[in-house]
């Protein structure tokens, strides 16, 4: 088993009023280094009112960085901002140990977590293109670093750095990404046929979606305390109240400055939020934090251009909140959203509810009789209508379905 990197992880801010928030990200920071299976050994937060376009903080600050480095025998540094090409050169070359910033680490993890070929190659594609403009003097920085957190990819493999070969793969990791989107798209077609309606879990990363899909499908999916525990989409068919059936999928977590390239190379997974009927945004309301988590998530939403969609907000959690009976009736009556317990159960009919309801304003259910003597098209019927239960009768059929209402 690898020994734990030791990590220093630091941030900046500009006016007073930032303080809060820059302190609530470096400790976002260093549960993404506990993630990345580093070992945080100090911290540096520093407030300057501009950042340095040189060394992001300033050369007397990245002395005071290098110092700390020296003392605590650290093996990294991360930055909680995203560091320019140019920036990370400086900065290492005075440091002397291994730079990273928050983009980089959180690819790292990805990387770490992907499990599927579909997982692997968008977690490539995101790592090519954020090394791609920052190949100037790497393949010395790469050569003394060895391995470790920053420098995995999928599978460790390994990569000659210059430009034309991350060109070249670039390419064909896209191409064969596209045929795994293709392979989604006929997957998907072959949904719509059937007209079953679709849920997309979102939310921020540890908000507690893989406990709720757990609880709602009865699946027994693997849950961590560790983030981003889920790359690759899965769904599963649910049974609403009324015997009516919804497909609902396990998504990635989102997180506040989610790097552009994984949100370019997750689109084929993303797909599935885009393609949904209705979003689960699920919020861990025992978060101190989770106002802005909320706004992250929307944010990301609005990127993928599905905020429109009918969102229903899933407070989870409330078994941790320490004053639960009185927040639940202050806001029984609320239509912000429902509040349940995934680990406990707590709220799983009322949720369900509230699915149904959204789902069916879409749809209406009717009773359909067919004597024997009719020679139905099962196919056509399956086509245009969700079977929901089949009675065999003396004279005939009788076929209870759920069809889309005409816009």
């Amino acid at each position: 088993m690898r020994k734990a990197e030791r990590a220093i992880v630091t941030g900046v801010y500009r006016k007073l009023s930032e303080k809060k928030h820059a302190e609530e990200m470096l400790l976002e920071l260093e549960e993404l280094v506990k993630s990345a299976g580093g070992k945080v050994v100090g911290r540096i937060i520093h407030r300057r009112n501009s950042f340095d376009p040189v060394s992001l903080v300033g050369k007397g600050k990245i002395i005071e960085i290098a110092a700390m480095a020296e003392e605590l025998r650290a093996d990294l540094v991360v930055f909680d901002e995203n560091l320019s090409p140019a920036q990370h050169r400086n900065i290492e070359n005075v440091v002397k140990t291994k730079i990273l910033d928050r983009a980089q680490l959180i690819l790292d993890i990805f990387a770490q977590r992907a499990m599927t070929m579909e997982g692997k190659l968008q977690v490539e594609l995101a790592q090519l293109s954020y090394l791609l403009p920052r190949l100037t003097g790497m393949g010395k920085k790469m050569s003394r670093l060895g391995g470790g957190i920053g420098t995995r990819g999928p599978g460790e493999t390994k990569l000659e750095y210059d430009r034309r070969r991350i060109k070249e793969r670039i390419k064909k990791v896209k191409s064969q990404i596209e045929e795994v989107r293709k392979r989604r798209e006929i997957q998907r077609k072959h949904r719509k046929k059937e007209n079953i309606p679709t849920a997309a879990l979102v939310g921020y990363t540890s908000a507690g979606k893989t406990t709720l899909f757990n609880l709602l499908t009865g699946e027994d999916k693997k849950i961590s305390e560790a983030l981003f525990t889920t790359l690759d989409t899965i769904l599963r068919r649910v049974t609403l109240p009324s015997g009516f059936p919804i497909l609902i999928s396990d998504t990635v977590g989102f997180i506040r400055k989610l790097p552009l390239e994984l949100i370019t190379a997750f689109r084929a997974t993303l797909k599935e939020t885009v393609e949904a009927d209705l979003l689960l945004h699920v919020v861990d309301i025992s978060s101190e934090n989770f106002r802005e988590e909320i706004e992250s998530v929307e944010k990301t939403l609005q990127e993928l251009k599905v905020q429109n969609k009918p969102i229903i907000k899933v407070f989870n959690k409330i078994d941790l909140l320490d004053k639960k009976e009185y927040f639940l009736e202050k806001n029984q009556n609320s239509n912000n959203g429902i509040y349940i317990s995934a680990e406990t159960g707590e709220g799983k009919e009322e949720l369900l509810n509230k699915i149904e309801a959204v789902v069916m304003k879409n749809y209406e259910i009717r009773t359909l009789f067919f004597p024997y003597s009719t020679n139905l098209n099962w196919k056509e019927i399956q086509k245009r209508a969700i079977i929901l239960s089949k009675e065999m009768g003396k004279e005939g059929i009788k076929l209870r379905v759920g069809t889309r209402k005409s816009k």
